[in-house]
């Protein structure tokens, strides 16, 4: 194929800073085509989420089947999957069509809204975490899903994760230390981030998951991948735009102003 096919199987923005808005945008940064199977929908902005409307499961379904059939898929990444319904279904099907897999276990938004049913997280858990060639929580949500683990470094949270099932893990440098840290059950690569002071952070998670499975799509290792992500995401915030909405502005993957 000369063009990467990725598919992101997560939550709509309406606001177009996250979820599936940020994830095509960093497909196509990232030179590869994008695909989506959108799992719910959400009235959302830089300030929160103010409603929340799931997909049937049978229509996320037809969704996936109708672009593996047909286009492919090179690599796949889930993000805000809502409900644990959503999540068997998903996990069904990407047990039966396995391609490389970001997880990215989106919780909670970052206006602090709910994404996921605390009931739910169990079933991310056992059903999608041994599916993963990496998941991708930042700090707070790896504390979330390695349980009672408030004070763990880092690298053991990113232990833990591996040890519940995923061949990697990378705990994100978007909260805490600027640093990601990857460990792929063998070994652990500290990647450096750059913290920027602004406010243009909406979609840099999306954006980082994203771009992480579409440069393992190009063919790329994970710690090749995990670098391009982490200056992918730090660029976005760069380019962000702090000045549209009353919260945090989304981040700009394909710096629209510097084309202008």
């Amino acid at each position: 194929m000369s063009v990467p096919r990725v598919v992101t199987i997560a939550g709509s923005d309406s606001g177009g800073g996250a979820g599936i808005q940020a994830d095509l945008k960093a497909f196509s940064a990232a030179g590869a085509h994008g695909m989506s199977a959108i799992v719910a929908l959400t009235a959302q902005n830089t300030v929160g989420v103010t409603g929340v409307h799931e997909v049937p499961p049978a229509f996320v379904l037809a969704q996936l089947e109708a672009v593996f059939s047909d286009i492919g898929v090179d690599a796949a990444k889930t993000g805000m999957l809502s409900s644990e319904r959503v999540i068997e279904t998903v996990a069904e099907f990407l047990a039966q069509h396995p391609v490389p897999l970001v997880v990215d276990p989106v919780l909670v938004a970052s206006s602090g809204a709910q994404l996921l049913a605390p009931d739910s997280v169990t079933a991310l858990v056992e059903r999608l975490f041994p599916l993963a060639t990496v998941v991708t929580p930042n700090l707070a949500e790896a504390r979330v899903l390695c349980v009672d683990s408030t004070q763990a470094s880092r690298s053991a949270l990113a232990e833990r994760l591996v040890e519940l099932g995923a061949a990697a893990a990378i705990v994100t440098g978007g909260h805490g230390e600027p640093v990601d840290h990857l460990f792929d059950g063998r070994t652990h690569v500290e990647i450096p981030v750059e913290r920027l002071d602004r406010r243009s952070t909406h979609g840099a998670g999306c954006t980082h998951s994203a771009t992480l499975a579409a440069l393992l799509a190009r063919g790329l290792s994970l710690v090749e991948a995990a670098r391009g992500a982490a200056l992918a995401a730090t660029a976005a915030v760069r380019h962000g735009h702090p000045e549209l909405g009353a919260g945090d502005g989304p981040v700009d993957v394909l710096n629209v102003k510097g084309t202008t």
